[in-house]
């Protein structure tokens, strides 16, 4: 159990590690939502903790099975993001396996990972105890101003999915970061969102918390939408922010702020603000930083840990989003792998490796056309690797989606 204390409703309350669950009278999908992964962002667990008192009362009407889940209690407790590590960016493929096969001495002892495996055994319990389909949560919030948005891997499951809700959509997240919570669990082939709902100290970032858990219960099927009279109010309290209820942004760079770097991010910036080339931006070590390309800025740091300065999107035209699923479905990428130079890096061919002479004349935005993103480069490959599961689709494929 934590102590958690809110400076937007200077509040404190108490939190263990499964917030609350309520279990429908109907078979149904599961819900599981997490909330304060960082521990400067209590927001989430707030609203989560509200959500959960308030759903016991809509028990009779709903199927399916609802989960909140506290992240890192004991940053939450300290109101810092983390102690050592960042919890999430623990969750990368190599430090999984070794969770998986119980080699846990072989982990930093530091209260970041205590607080990951808790986690991790939490969620397998629930996966195993419950039936799908699964839908994961995770609610997050800012430390510079900003309207709600998701966060997804591109997988064309979550593109499907997120499609639903009223907010911008951020796409390609995967290929900048290493080991968000997410990531791994679309590694085990569920659907997966980030909810971002505004900055960490707001009152409207807990309300807007609590709005979308609430819809989300429509967009999953746990509920009819005519069985939450409230729905139109949060469906519209969350649409009210947005640039576009369509609109869907896609990274194109990402500042890092490496170990020993003095990073200071310029005051002002907003979340989707545009950018003209030449845009003074941040001071990095004392010297000044400007853009070299037109975007919008995109979660500029305005706190003292993490190590993600600041990242750049651009707009996504929906008819690359269509004709991406069209070239997946049609699993195009077969064909680029016979061709010279390029191979297949992994026996259940979600990784290519590409020789770097040959990837030069295929843009980034080709193979992500196909699924893949590039995540590692070196003096002779680059390597793409395909987040598509095919292992727990059949799962949703009842789901009447909301639209």
């Amino acid at each position: 159990m934590g102590k958690i204390y809110s400076k937007a409703l200077n509040e404190t309350i108490n939190a263990e590690r499964l917030i609350g669950s309520v279990n429908g009278k109907n078979k149904g999908p599961t819900l599981i939502f997490t909330g304060g992964i960082h521990g400067n962002e209590p927001a989430g667990v707030f609203a989560l903790k509200e959500f959960i008192g308030e759903l016991e009362n809509l028990q009779d009407k709903l199927s399916g099975n609802v989960y909140a889940v506290s992240g890192n209690l004991w940053a939450l407790e300290r109101e810092e993001r983390f102690d050592k590590q960042d919890l999430n960016r623990l969750w990368t493929k190599e430090r999984m396996e070794k969770i998986l096969a119980g080699k846990h001495a072989e982990l930093e002892h530091d209260e970041d990972t205590k607080q990951q495996l808790e986690i991790y055994y939490l969620l397998l319990d629930i996966i195993e105890k419950e039936e799908g389909p699964f839908f994961f949560l995770d609610l997050h919030t800012t430390s510079g101003p900003t309207m709600p948005f998701l966060t997804v891997n591109d997988t064309l499951l979550n593109r499907r999915f997120s499609l639903q809700y009223p907010v911008p959509i951020i796409l390609g997240i995967e290929e900048f970061l290493d080991g968000p919570l997410l990531s791994f669990i679309n590694y085990l082939g569920y659907i997966a969102i980030g909810f971002e709902s505004g900055q960490h100290d707001e009152v409207s970032s807990i309300e807007n918390h609590f709005a979308f858990s609430y819809i989300s219960l429509v967009m999953t099927g746990c509920i009819n939408k005519v069985d939450l009279p409230n729905f139109n109010k949060y469906y519209n309290l969350l649409a009210g922010y947005t640039i576009n209820s369509q609109s869907i942004f896609e990274i194109i760079y990402r500042h890092e702020i490496k170990d020993g770097d003095e990073f200071k991010m310029n005051p002002g910036f907003t979340n989707f603000q545009n950018l003209t080339k030449g845009t003074e931006l941040a001071l990095s070590n004392k010297i000044e930083i400007r853009s070299d390309r037109k975007g919008r800025i995109f979660m500029p740091l305005y706190q003292n840990q993490g190590n993600d300065g600041y990242f750049i999107v651009r707009k996504t035209p929906y008819f690359f989003l269509k004709f991406s699923a069209f070239l997946r479905r049609i699993k195009f990428d077969r064909v680029i792998a016979i061709l010279p130079g390029v191979r297949w890096g992994s026996k259940n061919k979600k990784t290519l490796i590409i020789k770097r002479n040959i990837a030069r004349f295929f843009a980034k935005d080709f193979f992500h056309l196909l699924g893949y993103r590039s995540r590692m480069m070196d003096d002779k490959y680059m390597y793409a690797k395909n987040r598509e599961s095919q292992s727990l689709k059949k799962d949703y494929k009842d789901i009447k989606w909301f639209r």
